[in-house]
């Protein structure tokens, strides 16, 4: 991608010198759980959008805030963090003017950088968890180490691989503006045995609109040769199918929170070749 390093976006918010925090007894004398434990609430958290950490009693926080302190960077996380802003800022500005072409007023989420391990309005996370967004706080945490991941592990190198993770869950904010999360969670409440299946159409419509995203880009001619297909490699290399089998598992449709490598990389270039929101409807295909 073209762009020019320097400066970081005031929707930038750096936690990666906080300490991420343990969990405690809570009020005192409250329940405590472990690691797998967390687990399991944070999926169902971030599924429903809602804070299954409440149920430990106290005011519903999973563990101790964390504590802030100096952040460590070496020169080429420095440019990662510059990078980010600047898909962040150009992501939101593009937003922005759709929402602004229909009338409508679009509010900036927030970027969180942490390491290891994180809490937010959705419960606590680990870096294990990947990239999310929380509709609690209208926030997307990334640990820069993901990206590392994403090239080594899943096997989608470049730029615009990183840039279509951070648009996706920059989607969520937009579902969330438009209302549509709010109804997909109604929909997983009255028919939990729905309930993958809406998260799968939710997440392919995060895709798609990462998609109308790049179709801006293109048209302003950030994109370089070979951008397009790091895109699309990378939505691929993050299907449930995919992930099903890196971990030795067979595929099971029925398991599927986010689509498969086929669907997630379709969605995502029907965003890029459209540019419309309209046509990322992935509720009536």
């Amino acid at each position: 991608m073209r762009w020019t390093p320097g400066g970081r976006s005031r929707d930038l918010e750096d936690r990666r010198g906080s300490s991420g925090g343990g969990f405690r007894g809570l009020g005192g004398g409250g329940m405590r759980i472990g690691l797998g434990g967390a687990a399991v609430l944070l999926v169902l958290s971030l599924v429903f959008k809602q804070n299954f950490f409440a149920v430990l009693g106290g005011d519903g926080a999973a563990g101790s805030p964390a504590a802030s302190g100096p952040v460590t960077s070496t020169p080429e996380e420095e440019k990662q963090v510059q990078f980010v802003s600047f898909v962040l800022d150009d992501a939101q500005s593009t937003w922005e003017r759709i929402f602004q072409e229909r009338g409508q007023t679009y509010d900036h989420a927030k970027l969180v950088l942490f390491r290891d391990a994180i809490q937010s309005a959705c419960g606590f996370a680990e870096a294990a968890t990947g990239p999310f967004y929380c509709p609690g706080d209208q926030k997307v945490y990334i640990d820069l180490g993901f990206y590392d991941e994403l090239q080594e592990r899943f096997g989608a190198p470049g730029d615009f691989a990183e840039a279509y993770v951070l648009a996706h869950e920059l989607g969520h904010h937009v579902q969330r503006l438009m209302g549509t999360e709010a109804r997909v969670r109604e929909s997983q409440e009255r028919r939990p045995d729905l309930a993958n299946e809406y998260s799968v159409r939710l997440e392919l419509q995060a895709d798609c609109y990462a998609g109308v995203w790049g179709h801006e880009t293109a048209q302003r001619q950030i994109l370089e040769a070979g951008d397009v297909e790091e895109g699309l490699a990378a939505a691929a290399a993050v299907g449930d199918d995919r992930i099903q089998r890196m971990a030795g598992q067979g595929v099971h449709p029925e398991a599927f929170t986010h689509g498969s490598s086929e669907q997630r990389a379709g969605w995502f270039k029907r965003g890029l070749e459209s540019g419309r929101p309209e046509d990322c409807n992935t509720f009536e295909s």
